[in-house]
């Protein structure tokens, strides 16, 4: 029998935040969090970048950083999961500790810093994997000591491409000094234009996501979109965590260093999210990341422009059950409304936008 997560949370809040991910990691890889498995519906599917999505939640980066136990996360209901972010070489990360619960905020500050296995890793993990279906995507960053970070995106597309359903190209995490540079135009376009590259020239066709930051404003995030469509990017998602600190949050650990996400991260990431979507004009799919919680949340992220939505924070407050109650709600919601998701998309980015 598994036990409610709101019986167990109390003890699990009492470990550090970085055990309490280890051991999730360990119960999804030995299959012992349950769940329903996949959950589709004619109002939930749609066809992205050749790719057929079950439904538009996913498991966002950062969760599963070494491709450990994809497979556990996408029974929970999930419609795709994304492993990563994964560098070339194996770096530690910064410093314990490195997470932070800010629970009055239902939020979480993160000062990680790419901490993964490396590519050799992600690879064993993801080829042993090959066969087993659902749609695994590969977060790609760069190592801290890079004399050349676009280069390890390059070489992250060379070595685990052809293992993933697609990848996404992550430059907006702000625990890895100077990264988010690399969203200034001059830097953009070389990055951009040696994955296209890369792509082209391996012979090994993927999707490719860039992953943006939410603390850019319009015209910054027009720029970025035009550099997409210009490189052929198949997808923008927005957006990583937030260096900003709303006046709002309570809880103690709200001077920690790092970036914030949660339910604080909810109205900055979608204004951009819609922003993004007026600039894209039809001509590029969003994911829509930040703060999603609900069924009624991941309603108004798609609404505000996102063909596809992310979660991961409000997993550590509503447990391994919250997926499926999210993609179910939406569906009744949608079906209430006479609605598909790519007929929803969009519909309100214009007020979200202002």
């Amino acid at each position: 029998m598994i036990v409610p997560y709101p019986l167990i949370r109390p003890a699990l809040f009492a470990l550090e935040p970085e055990r309490v991910h280890g051991l999730t990691l360990k119960a999804l890889r030995l299959g012992l969090a349950g769940g329903p498995g996949e959950i589709a519906s004619p109002r939930l599917r749609q066809r992205l970048f050749g790719i057929d999505v079950p439904n538009p939640l996913g498991l966002a980066a950062g969760f599963d950083k070494n491709a450990d136990a994809p497979d556990g996360a996408l029974k929970l209901g999930f419609g795709f999961v994304e492993c990563g972010t994964v560098t070339p070489k194996p770096q530690a990360g910064n410093p314990r500790p490195r997470i932070f619960r800010l629970t009055e905020d239902r939020a979480v500050i993160n000062r990680l810093g790419f901490n993964n296995e490396g590519h050799a890793a992600a690879l064993a993990r993801l080829t042993a994997r090959a066969g087993r279906g659902g749609i695994v995507g590969i977060n790609l960053g760069a190592n801290k000591d890079a004399a050349d970070r676009a280069a390890d995106y390059v070489a992250g597309y060379r070595a685990l491409a052809a293992h993933a359903a697609y990848v996404t190209v992550n430059i907006s995490s702000p625990n890895t000094p100077g990264l988010r540079g690399l969203q200034n135009p001059e830097e953009l376009n070389d990055l951009l234009g040696r994955v296209a590259a890369v792509r082209r020239e391996s012979g090994v066709q993927r999707p490719v996501w860039l992953k943006i930051a939410p603390d850019l404003d319009a015209e910054a995030i027009g720029a970025i979109v035009e550099a997409c469509v210009a490189h052929g990017i198949d997808a923008l998602a927005v957006s990583n965590t937030t260096l900003a600190r709303p006046a709002s949050l309570r809880s103690a650990a709200k001077g920690e260093t790092g970036g914030l996400s949660g339910a604080p991260l909810f109205v900055p990431s979608t204004r951009a999210l819609a922003q993004a979507f007026l600039a894209a004009k039809g001509r590029l799919p969003l994911i829509g990341i930040g703060g999603v919680a609900s069924a009624d949340d991941a309603y108004a992220k798609i609404a505000a422009g996102a063909s596809l939505v992310q979660i991961y924070t409000a997993m550590i407050y509503g447990g391994p059950g919250l997926p499926a109650r999210i993609v179910r709600g939406l569906d009744a919601r949608l079906e209430r409304e006479g609605l598909t998701v790519a007929g929803l998309a969009g519909r309100d980015a214009a007020d979200w936008a202002a």
